[in-house]
């Protein structure tokens, strides 16, 4: 049956089967070092730094990844990526008393490296399995890509808070070694060997995006994504466990649930938010939508600290903040694949998302500080705070002839 499909039904099946593996080892695996440092007894900022690698070099592979894509080829760039976790799961296999900060810190930063790989190759892809102009076609294949995938990394939160209660840290980095390892011997015999390869090959001094565009919407992404880590990476699974009693399963469990229904609704995004449709539409939504997320985290900075039910507000809270999320991401990322050049797309692509590396590094860290020092009210504020940003970056986007281009 498989075989009976279009050729760009079968790479774009691989490309999202290859994407949902990795995401499912790199939730589990965010979610096991959490709540297995915190159990060490490891401080909110000093877990914020067990990722800070991870992200630095989210920033670098996205921007050197992009131009690596469009030289040798998105199929091999993600394989690479599914290599490289292999082996930083690996890493994490050597005995308990040599799992330093430092020793994890290089785990998480081949992490990094692998998982922005396999996701600027993927995004990237979607543009090349898509017929010129069909930008409906477009947002709908992103959005379950991107959506699928979010569901997926939910799942895998659930799964790394019950592997770690079932089989231990040891036994549940061996098992996503495994699921990545199968994974990667499909991909290598599956998947197109020229898919993304640019026709003239560009210089490295290439890497910087030259449009205008592309760097205004990367700059809004930076803060859009920094504005959900600053709350969500650390402060609020310590804030649950700590403040509200929650066993480590209750937590990996919520936040699972979350991830997954942030995923679903980014897969009908399309539906929400409808096709955009030129210039002052596209900047109206892309602005309207930001908007919308200051006030779930505005109306519970103001809310949780006197409330009697902060358990009951925060999942409220939190489900509102997920759907409106999800909308923007998936917005986001599909102006992002239609802007970029079609015969270069993974280095625009890779530009934008180094921009998305840098605002989770910028979150991750503030999420453990700001937690550390002020608690989770003011983490709440602080993501306000860069959603304003997002929104007033915003408005100037210009999408004059954005239906024609490409």
């Amino acid at each position: 049956m498989f075989n009976q499909l279009p050729p760009q039904v079968r790479q774009y099946l691989l490309v999202t089967s290859n994407y949902w593996s990795f995401t499912l080892t790199d939730g589990a695996l965010r979610m096991l070092i959490v709540l297995h440092f915190y159990t060490l007894g490891y401080t909110a900022l000093e877990i914020a730094m067990l990722f800070l690698f991870y992200e630095f070099f989210g920033i670098v592979t996205n921007l050197v990844g992009g131009w690596l894509g469009a030289r040798i080829g998105l199929n091999r760039t993600m394989n690479i990526g599914l290599g490289l976790q292999i082996i930083a799961l690996a890493m994490l296999l050597v005995p308990s008393s040599m799992l330093t900060v430092a020793w994890v810190m290089g785990a998480q930063a081949l992490s990094g490296v692998a998982k922005d790989l396999n996701k600027m190759s993927a995004k990237s892809a979607i543009k090349l399995l898509i017929p010129q102009g069909a930008n409906q076609q477009l947002y709908r294949w992103v959005a379950f890509l991107t959506g699928s995938k979010n569901s997926l990394k939910g799942a895998g939160y659930f799964l790394g808070g019950f592997l770690l209660w079932w089989l231990g840290f040891q036994g549940a980095v061996w098992a996503m070694v495994i699921l990545i390892a199968l994974m990667l011997m499909l991909s290598l015999f599956k998947l197109g060997q020229d898919l993304g390869v640019a026709k003239s090959k560009p210089k490295f001094s290439q890497i910087f995006s030259k449009s205008s565009n592309v760097n205004r919407l990367s700059a809004a992404r930076f803060f859009l994504f920094g504005a959900r880590d600053i709350w969500f990476v650390v402060a609020l699974p310590v804030y649950l466990s700590a403040e509200l009693g929650w066993m480590h399963t209750q937590v990996s469990t919520f936040l699972a649930l979350w991830v997954i229904g942030y995923g679903v609704v980014q897969s009908i995004a399309p539906q929400i938010s409808g096709l955009v449709k030129g210039s002052s539409s596209t900047r109206f939504q892309t602005v309207f939508w930001s908007l919308l997320l200051v006030l779930p985290l505005a109306g519970l900075a103001l809310i949780l600290p006197s409330s009697s039910w902060p358990g009951v507000l925060l999942v409220a809270g939190l489900a509102l903040f997920g759907v409106l999320f999800a909308i923007n991401s998936a917005l986001h990322s599909y102006l992002i694949v239609n802007l970029a050049n079609r015969e270069a797309v993974s280095m625009d692509v890779g530009f934008y998302y180094m921009a998305n590396a840098g605002g989770r590094l910028v979150g991750t860290l503030l999420s453990g500080y700001l937690y550390q020092t002020h608690g989770l009210v003011a983490c709440l504020w602080g993501a306000a705070l860069f959603i304003l940003l997002c929104a007033l970056i915003s408005t100037q986007l210009r999408f004059d002839g954005f239906v024609k281009q490409q």
